[in-house]
C-alpha cells in the first residue's frame, strides 16, 4: 500500500511552491486533483511544471463550476491554496470550509505573511523573498554587496516544509479524527532555510561577506589547484581541519600567535583572509587529480566541480534511481529527477506526467463524504501535531540533528544520542540542536547498546547518519532494532546513498554542491561560486522530516514500522529541479556569475543611494510601461536588455530604497528593498508573527534564533527551542526507559554514559 494511499487532495496553488505539496502528495500515492482557473495556472509557462504538477489530474473550475469545487472539498482530506486571497477568489471562506468537514488540513501558503505582502500583486518570488529576508544579503562574494541566485531556492524550500506539516496534521488527525488549519507562510520558509543566518547576537554587527565565493572557512570550501582544476573539500572540525592543514604542509600555521593552536581561531574575522591565502597557495603544488586522492585517502570529503546540465547523466543519480522519464502529451520526452526519499515498505514512484489543462474535466468521479469524528464534537488542542512521538538522533553536524530540531518544533519529543564526550560538532551546531534532549551514552560499547535498546523499545523512529554499512556493524540497523521494537521507524541519512560509484562515501554540503553542479551554476562563466546557506543540509533536514513523517503517518494506518533512506545528493537533484528537467526546445535555465546580479533589465538587483533593491518583472505584462511610469524614463529607451539596464540604473541610484522601492510598486513591477539579516529581525511584522526569538546570553548580550515555521489553528506549539548541554538528560531518559539508579551509577562509573547541565548559550565564530 502507498504511504498515502486513498488521501483526497485538491490542489488549487499555482506557481512552484505550492504545486510541489502536490507532487510529494501525488508521488506517495495520494489522489491529487490540480484545480486551475480557466486560463490555468501562470506557473505552466515554466519547465519545473512538467515535474511539480507530474501525476495529478486537471480539472477548469470557472464561477460556474464552483458548486462542484465546494462539494470536493467537503469530502477532501487535504486542500493547498496560496492562501486567504486564492480562496476568497472563489467565493470561499476557510471556517466555512473546516466546519463542512471537521476531517480536513486546509493548507495555506502566502507568498510572505498570511495578511501582508511587501511587494505588488503579491507575485510568489524567491528573488524578492530573499532580497528582502536577507538571504542575498548574506551570501559570500568577492565585494560583499548582495547576490543574486539562478535558484529559487527559498521557493523549494517552501513546498517541501509545507510538505511536512501537512504529513504531520495527517499523522494527528489519525489519532485525534480531527482536521486544522495550516498556514505555511514565505516568511516561514525563509526562516527555516536560513536557520543559521539567523542565530545570531542581534547587537552584533552584519557579518562581512566579502570573503569570496567559496565562503569564509579555508578548508570547507572550493579551491582551484595547480592545474586550474577547480574541486570542493568538507574538512570542517578538528579531525578533518588538522588532516588537512597536514596535507598541504601548512600545518605550523597553527602554532602562529594569531591562531594559538585553537582551530576554531581559523575563521575569526581577523585570520580568514590570510589563512585562506596559505591555503590557496599550497593547493598550487598538485593538480586537481593528486588533491583528491590525497584528501580521500585521508577521508577528507572532497569531489570536483561538475556542470549542471550533466548532472542528470551522473552514473550515481542512476544508482540510486533519482532519473525519472516520463512521455508528456505536451513536451515529448521529459527527464527530470525522481523521487527523493526511498521507504522501503511503501516507496513513492513518478506515476506519470503533468496533465494538460482540464485533461480530467467531466472524468472526475464523486468523492463521497468522510466521516465525521465521533468525539463529541470536542476536537483536542495539543502541542504540536506531532505531540505524543518520540524520535531518536544520532547525527552529528547540521543535516541530522537540524532535523531532529523540525521534528522537535512540530511538537516531537526528539533525544539527541551523543557519545559521553559530546557531538564533535556542537562547537558550530548551536542552531541545528534546538528543541532536542541529550542521552550521552557509548552505544558503540556492548554495555552501551544494551541500554540504547532499552530506549529504542519506547521510541517511534530513529535517524542516523552514519555511513552506509555502519549501523549494521554497530547492530542499530533497522533489522537489529525491529527485532526489539516491530514498530520502529528507521531514517538512515547519507551523502551519495549505498550502492553505485560513490556509495558508502563519506560527503557534505560544499562537496555535494560542487559534484551536482550548483557551485558551477550560479558562477557562470566565472569560479564556481558556494550557497552560503547549507543549502543540501538544510534542505536534508526538511528532506528527512518528510520522510519520517510519511513513514509514521503509514505505521499509524498499518501498524508497520518500516526502513527508509535519503541523500544529500538527491537533495541536491530536488534543489535543482526546475533547472535539470529536460524536454525538447525547453529555455535554457539560468547561469549566474562572479558577485551576479542578475541577467535581465526587470529581473535583477540595482544599487540605489543607499543600498540596494531587487526588482521581478518576470510576471508582469507591460512591463517596459510599468518602468517607464514608475521611474520617469521613455519606453524606447528599454527596448534593448542593456538600454533598459543603462536606463534603470542611471534613475535609480539618485533615490533611496525606499523611494524606488514605493514608486516601482505603485506602477505594478514588484521590488523589494535589500535587508541585512539585522534589519530582517527587527521588522514589526516579522516579530510579531514570531519569526524569531531572543534571549540572553550567558557571556552577556543576546542571542536571536528563529521562531515559529507553522501556524497550526488547533496544535500550535510554542516557545523557545534551545540546545541541550551533554548529557543534560541522561538519567530522567534512562529512568523512563526501566533503569534504576544503581544501575545508572554504575554506567557512570563505567564511562558507558555521561550526565551534565544545560548547555551554556554562547554563540561561535560563523564558518560560513
Amino acid at each position: 500500500m502507498d504511504a498515502l494511499h486513498d488521501i483526497r487532495v485538491l490542489d488549487l496553488t499555482t506557481g512552484v511552491a505550492g504545486p510541489i505539496v502536490g507532487m510529494f502528495f501525488a508521488d506517495f500515492g495520494a489522489d491529487v486533483i490540480k484545480v486551475e482557473p480557466p486560463a490555468g495556472d501562470p506557473g505552466r509557462r515554466l519547465p519545473g511544471f512538467a515535474m511539480w504538477n507530474r501525476g495529478k489530474r486537471s480539472v477548469v473550475v470557472n464561477p460556474a463550476r464552483v458548486g462542484w469545487l465546494r462539494s470536493a472539498i467537503a469530502a477532501a482530506d487535504v486542500v493547498l491554496t496560496n492562501g486567504r486571497e486564492q480562496l476568497d477568489g472563489y467565493g470561499l471562506d476557510p471556517a466555512e470550509l473546516l466546519d463542512g468537514n471537521h476531517r480536513l488540513v486546509l493548507v495555506e501558503m502566502p507568498t510572505y505573511l498570511a495578511d501582508y505582502t511587501p511587494w505588488t500583486a503579491d507575485q510568489e518570488s524567491a528573488a524578492l523573498l530573499a532580497a528582502f529576508g536577507g538571504q542575498a544579503a548574506r551570501q559570500s562574494s568577492d565585494s560583499g554587496d548582495p547576490v543574486d541566485s539562478v535558484y529559487p531556492t527559498v521557493l523549494y524550500a517552501h513546498g517541501l516544509w509545507a510538505s511536512v506539516c501537512a504529513v504531520a496534521a495527517l499523522i494527528e488527525r489519525e489519532r485525534s479524527g480531527w482536521g486544522q488549519r495550516l498556514v505555511v507562510s514565505g516568511a516561514n520558509a525563509l526562516a527555516q532555510l536560513t536557520m543559521v543566518a539567523l542565530v545570531i547576537d542581534p547587537d552584533d554587527d552584519d557579518a562581512d561577506t566579502a570573503v569570496g565565493g567559496g565562503g569564509r572557512h579555508p578548508t570547507y570550501t572550493r579551491m582551484v589547484a595547480g592545474d586550474g582544476q577547480w574541486f570542493a573539500t568538507g574538512a570542517l572540525g578538528p579531525k578533518f581541519e588538522t588532516a588537512m592543514l597536514k596535507a598541504l604542509n601548512i600545518e605550523h600555521i597553527l602554532t602562529d600567535s594569531r591562531i594559538g593552536g585553537e582551530l576554531v581561531n581559523l575563521i575569526a574575522p581577523q585570520n580568514v583572509e590570510w589563512v585562506q591565502k596559505a591555503v590557496a597557495d599550497a593547493l598550487l603544488a598538485k593538480p586537481r587529480a593528486e588533491w583528491l586522492e590525497i584528501l580521500d585517502g585521508l577521508g577528507v570529503p572532497c569531489g570536483p566541480v561538475n556542470d549542471r546540465d550533466e548532472f542528470l547523466d551522473h552514473p550515481q543519480l542512476g544508482a540510486i534511481g533519482l532519473r525519472a522519464e516520463v512521455d508528456d502529451p505536451e513536451r515529448g520526452r521529459v527527464v527530470m529527477a525522481g523521487v527523493p526519499i526511498s521507504l522501503a515498505r511503501t516507496p513513492g514512484v513518478v506515476r506519470g506526467p503533468a496533465p494538460t489543462l482540464g485533461q480530467h474535466d467531466g472524468t472526475v468521479e464523486t468523492w463521497a463524504p468522510r466521516e465525521h469524528p465521533t468525539n463529541g464534537g470536542r476536537a483536542p488542542i495539543r502541542p504540536g501535531p506531532l505531540h505524543g512521538f518520540r524520535v531518536l538522533d544520532t547525527g552529528t553536524f547540521v543535516a541530522s540533528p537540524y532535523a531532529g530540531s523540525l521534528l522537535a518544533s512540530l511538537g516531537a519529543e526528539v533525544i539527541k544520542v551523543e557519545p559521553p564526550s559530546g557531538d564533535p560538532f556542537r562547537v558550530h551546531s548551536y542552531g541545528p540542536n534546538r528543541g532536542m534532549r541529550s542521552l550521552a551514552i557509548d552505544w558503540k560499547s556492548e554495555a552501551g547498546r544494551r541500554v540504547f535498546y532499552r530506549v529504542v523499545q519506547g521510541c517511534d523512529a530513529f535517524i542516523d547518519a552514519l555511513r552506509p554499512g555502519l549501523t549494521s556493524h554497530w547492530h542499530i540497523d533497522y533489522e537489529s532494532l525491529s527485532k526489539i521494537n516491530p514498530k520502529i521507524v528507521t531514517m538512515s541519512l547519507s551523502a551519495y546513498g549505498e550502492s553505485g560509484e560513490l556509495g558508502g562515501k563519506s560527503g557534505v554540503d560544499m562537496v555535494v554542491q560542487a559534484i551536482s553542479g550548483m557551485m558551477s551554476a550560479q558562477g557562470g562563466d566565472g569560479e564556481p561560486v558556494a550557497d552560503t546557506i547549507a543549502v543540501c543540509d538544510i534542505t536534508t533536514a526538511a528532506m528527512t522530516a518528510l520522510t519520517v513523517c510519511l513513514a509514521l503517518f503509514n505505521r499509524e494506518r498499518t501498524g508497520a514500522g518500516q526502513r527508509t533512506t535519503n541523500t544529500l545528493l538527491a537533495t541536491a537533484a530536488y534543489l535543482q529541479c526546475g533547472e535539470l528537467v529536460r524536454f525538447p526546445g525547453r529555455v535554457p535555465a539560468r547561469r549566474g556569475g562572479r558577485n551576479f546580479k542578475g541577467d535581465r533589465a526587470f529581473d535583477r538587483v540595482y544599487e540605489v543611494a543607499d543600498g540596494w533593491i531587487r526588482i521581478d518583472g518576470t510576471a508582469v505584462l507591460d512591463v517596459e510601461h510599468a518602468a517607464a511610469v514608475a521611474l520617469d524614463v521613455l519606453e524606447s529607451e528599454l527596448h534593448t536588455d542593456a538600454a533598459a539596464t543603462s536606463a534603470i540604473s542611471a534613475k535609480l541610484i539618485g533615490k533611496t530604497a525606499v523611494q524606488a522601492e514605493r514608486a516601482l510598486n505603485l506602477a505594478g513591477l514588484p521590488t523589494a528593498r535589500v535587508r541585512n539579516v539585522s534589519e530582517v529581525i527587527r521588522d514589526p511584522r516579522l516579530l510579531s508573527a514570531e519569526f524569531v526569538h531572543v534571549y540572553p546570553s550567558d557571556v552577556g548580550g543576546f542571542i536571536c534564533t528563529p521562531g515559529s515555521f507553522a501556524t497550526f489553528s488547533r496544535t500550535p506549539r510554542h516557545g523557545l527551542l534551545l540546545p541541550p548541554g551533554v548529557g543534560e538528560h541522561t538519567r530522567e531518559i534512562l529512568t523512563a526507559a526501566g533503569l534504576d539508579a544503581a544501575e545508572l551509577d554504575q554506567l557512570l562509573t563505567d564511562g558507558v554514559i555521561a550526565e551534565g547541565g544545560p548547555m551554556r548559550h554562547v554563540l561561535p565564530h560563523s564558518y560560513r
